[in-house]
């Protein structure tokens, strides 16, 4: 099923080569994408969340004489990002409808390519195969940014590309030191198998930063943290964000970010755990400063997909604090905060999006008095808004709010500053709806007003499911947490020793007919 999951999106994207229609393009794609959700919900109902172990899980030899592996499973880590790809993608499509009218064959190709490589990047147990589904998902992202951007879109393109390919080298090196290091386990075989990267015993020094285990782990950081991105590696981020199409930026903030935050769970965290406690702090203390930093520039924005863009580096840095406070509640808060932040956030993009097809403008300072004019794009906005900046009874507040809770209980000092960013996430939120929608009518109202701004009916079957899960998430929370909480105590509890969970793994899958 993990394997269908991938490859699903592939044949569509072979399908629709064939064609030349652009409505049909677009319909193969759509169906395609849908189907590819179907899969995932029936993935879910086969998943069980009461097992802390690796489920459905496929492997086959692919490299045998190094010990690379065909290694595919996924676990309450996975689970729900997984789930947020396929949910994400039909809705960019159909959001991208009139938007891309440009070489649409090849856009929908790389769109479908892009999903396939960020499932594949999620589903991957095998650590060389996930560097590969890894590195596999900058291609389409570049030609989507740099065929169908803005103006300066190749500058954006080639930054965002040099950027991430620079740091996953360190982890490739990282990946292969950890593989000639696995011959030291009784098997005495290389492997590239995450599993038995657990098991290794890392020697690790306190203050020593050139130790086996300090060097490996940011080898693997740096990676990760370009891809979030942090601060200070955010640089590629704000660029590419506006200079990319909507449904770029959608798919970009909405899943390719999540890639490095559920790295550092999956691989930094767990493979590295010394080095991980003794350097927590640095990693506190630069989402801490990502989070104030992000607003700052955020409020002083006048493109409102940049204010966007910004805002979507304060709110990973919630993330990363809610990771390295190392404890079950901050740890499942900034898991639940990626699934927030892509629904979040990707809505965000949508409705700017939405609003520059009709008026070619994301200057602020042109709007004004467009809540009379369009009620219906108004109200969807405001209540994306709420989600972005925490109100309760959505789903940023309870994310943040264990993110908060978690860090508090680990290291106090951090919380304090890290609430400043929930006061001003608000304030430049709002002050950007109130520009925009509130006061006189400004310079782009009064010219585009009688052209019909509010959205169609297609825009709102778009937005439609957004919202939906902005407030399900925001009110039941258990629906989500009770995938992932045995995962993560698991992690948390257990992350010097991974030998038990992956002897009963094998056990488990082998019982339940789902590993031959």
């Amino acid at each position: 099923m993990l394997s269908a999951l991938i490859f699903l999106p592939l044949v569509f994207a072979v399908i629709i080569s064939f064609l030349n229609d652009k409505k049909m393009i677009r319909l193969i794609a759509l169906t395609g994408a849908i189907f590819e959700f179907a899969l995932c919900i029936l993935m879910l109902s086969k998943f069980n969340p009461d097992i802390i172990n690796l489920q459905l899980v496929e492997k086959k030899a692919w490299l045998p004489s190094v010990g690379i592996n065909y290694f595919l499973g996924i676990d309450g880590i996975s689970v729900w990002l997984v789930v947020l790809t396929a949910f994400l993608t039909p809705i960019t499509i159909l959001g991208s409808w009139k938007a891309i009218d440009q070489k649409v064959r090849g856009f929908h190709i790389s769109l479908l390519v892009l999903e396939s490589a960020m499932l594949g990047s999620f589903l991957a147990i095998d650590a060389v195969l996930f560097y590969v589904f890894f590195e596999a998902s900058l291609i389409p992202m570049y030609f989507i940014v740099g065929i169908w951007g803005g103006a300066n879109r190749i500058y954006a393109t080639i930054k965002f590309f040099i950027y991430t390919m620079v740091g996953s080298l360190f982890m490739l090196l990282a990946i292969i030191s950890l593989m000639y290091l696995t011959k030291a386990l009784p098997e005495g075989q290389m492997s590239a198998s995450v599993l038995d990267f657990y098991r290794l015993n890392l020697p690790f020094i306190a203050g020593d930063f050139f130790s086996t285990q300090a060097l490996l782990f940011f080898a693997f950081a740096l990676a990760f943290a370009i891809k979030v991105p942090m601060f200070p590696f955010h640089t590629w981020l704000p660029d590419a964000h506006v200079q990319a199409p909507t449904p770029g930026s959608v798919i970009l903030a909405g899943v390719m970010l999540k890639m490095g935050t559920y790295g550092y769970l999956r691989f930094a965290i767990p493979l590295f755990p010394e080095a991980t406690d003794y350097y927590s702090w640095l990693f506190l203390l630069l989402g801490v400063v990502g989070i104030i930093y992000g607003a700052l520039v955020a409020m002083v924005q006048p493109d409102v997909k940049k204010l966007v863009a910004y805002s979507s580096v304060s709110h990973m840095g919630y993330v990363i604090i809610g990771l390295f406070a190392l404890n079950e509640i901050g740890i499942m808060g900034g898991l639940y905060q990626m699934l927030n932040h892509g629904i979040s956030t990707g809505a965000l993009f949508l409705l700017v999006g939405m609003i520059y097809e009709r008026t070619h403008s994301r200057e602020i300072s042109k709007y004004g008095g467009l809540a009379p004019v369009a009620p219906i794009f108004t109200i969807i906005f405001m209540i994306v808004t709420m989600s972005s900046i925490a109100v309760p009874l959505t789903n940023g507040f309870v994310g943040e709010f264990m993110i908060l809770l978690g860090t508090f209980k680990a290291k106090p000092v951090y919380a304090y500053f890290a609430v400043l960013g929930v006061v001003l996430g608000a304030a430049y939120m709002l002050w950007m709806v109130k520009k925009v929608f509130f006061g006189p009518e400004g310079e782009i109202v009064v010219k585009y007003k009688n052209q019909g701004l509010d959205l169609n009916a297609r825009e709102i079957v778009v937005m439609t499911p957004l919202v939906i899960m902005i407030f399900w998430m925001g009110l039941f929370p258990n629906t989500f947490f009770k995938y992932s909480e045995k995962s993560i105590k698991h992690l948390v509890e257990n992350r010097l020793d991974y030998t038990l969970q992956v002897e009963h793994s094998q056990k488990s899958d082998f019982k339940t007919s789902e590993v031959k």
